[in-house]
């Protein structure tokens, strides 16, 4: 029998040059991107607001809060995660968005197969690594969630 206990379902997201990596649980849902509202005087990492499930979840462009510029997502490929949020703002807003650029796919991690790697952090990276090959940043969603509650509605 194979003993699964130690592996973690997790979820590859492509960003604008790289990929997130983050566990399975974090993610609420996958939407599809079909355009947001924004409002004026908005910060340069704010898309605009998605609602969903009755709530104005503001939807975050990584690249833009990792020191980047501002990617919409095509329309065709983009999409929207809603995340769970964890810090101390979460029973203001238990979830907040961020846009990808294509869908993100599942995969189930071990420990020998994730290799943290020496790399300079933005301030929305936690850490690089490489997963089977593949280079992935694990994203600080802490600082993600510190920018989503400055403008929740």
């Amino acid at each position: 029998m194979n003993d699964n206990s130690q592996s973690l379902q997790c979820v590859m997201i492509p960003v604008n040059n790289r990929q997130l990596l983050l566990p399975n649980v974090s993610i609420a849902e996958v939407i599809d991107f079909d355009g947001t509202q924004t409002g004026a005087n908005t910060p340069d990492w704010l898309i605009g607001f998605v609602e969903w499930r009755g709530l104005q979840l503001p939807v975050i462009s990584y690249d833009a809060a990792n020191d980047g510029e501002l990617v919409v997502p095509g329309e065709n490929r983009g999409r929207i995660i809603v995340l769970n949020t964890i810090g101390p703002g979460h029973a203001r807003s238990p979830f907040m968005a961020m846009a990808t650029q294509g869908i993100p796919s599942q995969t189930r991690l071990d420990e020998s197969q994730v290799k943290q790697l020496e790399a300079e952090p933005g301030p929305a990276d936690l850490m690089q690594v490489e997963v089977d090959g593949e280079t992935a940043w694990i994203p600080n969603l802490e600082y993600l969630e510190s920018l989503a509650s400055k403008v929740m509605v």
